[in-house]
């Protein structure tokens, strides 16, 4: 009994740090962004967790068993790589055009696709709690953007634009989240996860502007190994959390990232207020915010005891 109860806490501790580090994740890298392109911060992101969590396997002795890949998941495999690829990419894009709590907030649209795509895919079924979870979701994002909704629909400006890398991003991280699904039956999800960011280290070298990180500021060389951090402590503790709680609550806790997202520009906009500016959202967008963040529980305590991967940012 006592060990069920640590393991409860614990699962709760990992998912909320998980929550935190995303939620945090958005404004950091605004502050990279300022100094550095997309692509580049996100070579950097792929080739640092690339040489952990390969020295890590490689301790261990079990490094991805490439032969043992069938060839009929090789086109899984390409699936997957170019989708997280191009979820990290667009993702940054969409917070370069918008504020991180926009971002935070639109990028909930990930699970409720991948959810979408498990009934089409998978013929998974979607039960009432997750149809009212999606439901609050999608009125929730309605709501957050009730201001900007004339301006989305009525021209392509950098909002707009900010706004279609974010949906984007969304789409093809579920890309990748379906893709996984498979892979995970032949491997590991760590061994997954050093084939998808060597993957991203190569694709993305000859396209980066590597010596942009030489003219950063201090606190922009510190966000960007706050940014490289997360992408290996946050998944870290993702994974972890889903090997001692259930999927599920994991993804329930992990909700609350906006949140978090909210909190952090709140101190980033007195901490540093040279590079940050308040959000100009009104009362109603932060009730959407909210809804949003209980739809996303809703959607995921209605999966039950699935195994749901990691949304990467």
């Amino acid at each position: 009994m006592q060990t069920v109860a640590v393991r409860h806490w614990y699962g709760f501790g990992l998912s909320l740090l998980t929550a935190l580090l995303w939620g945090m994740l958005p404004v950091f890298l605004k502050l990279c962004l300022q100094a550095m392109d997309a692509v580049t911060i996100t070579w950097f992101r792929f080739t640092l967790a690339a040489l952990v969590v390969g020295l890590m396997l490689y301790k261990a002795k079990a490094l991805p068993p490439m032969r043992s890949i069938s060839r009929s998941n090789n086109l899984l495999l390409l699936m997957a790589a170019v989708g997280l690829i191009a979820n990290y990419v667009l993702y940054l894009q969409g917070v370069d055009y918008l504020n991180p709590e926009t971002a935070q907030v639109l990028i909930q649209l990930a699970p409720f696709l991948l959810m979408l795509g498990g009934i089409l895919l998978y013929k998974e079924r979607f039960n009432r709690l997750e149809s009212f979870g999606a439901l609050v979701l999608i009125s929730g994002l309605l709501l957050f953007f009730n201001e900007r909704l004339p301006l989305l629909f009525s021209s392509l400006g950098l909002y707009t634009q900010g706004v279609l890398f974010i949906i984007v991003a969304a789409i093809t991280w579920a890309v990748y989240a379906l893709s996984q699904k498979v892979l995970l039956r032949a491997i590991t999800a760590k061994q997954l996860t050093l084939i998808l960011y060597c993957a991203g280290c190569l694709v993305l070298l000859p396209v980066s502007e590597l010596e942009t990180v030489l003219h950063l500021s201090t606190l922009q060389f510190w966000a960007l190994m706050f940014c490289c951090a997360n992408t290996i402590v946050g998944y870290g503790a993702f994974t972890e959390a889903l090997h001692v709680w259930h999927a599920s609550k994991v993804s329930a806790v992990i909700a609350l990232a906006p949140l978090f997202t909210f909190l952090s520009m709140e101190a980033a906009v007195r901490i540093w207020p040279m590079h940050f500016s308040p959000s100009e959202l009104d009362h109603w967008a932060y009730i959407g915010a909210g809804m949003v963040m209980i739809g996303s529980m809703l959607t995921a305590v209605g999966k039950g005891k699935q195994r749901i991967p990691a949304p990467q940012e």
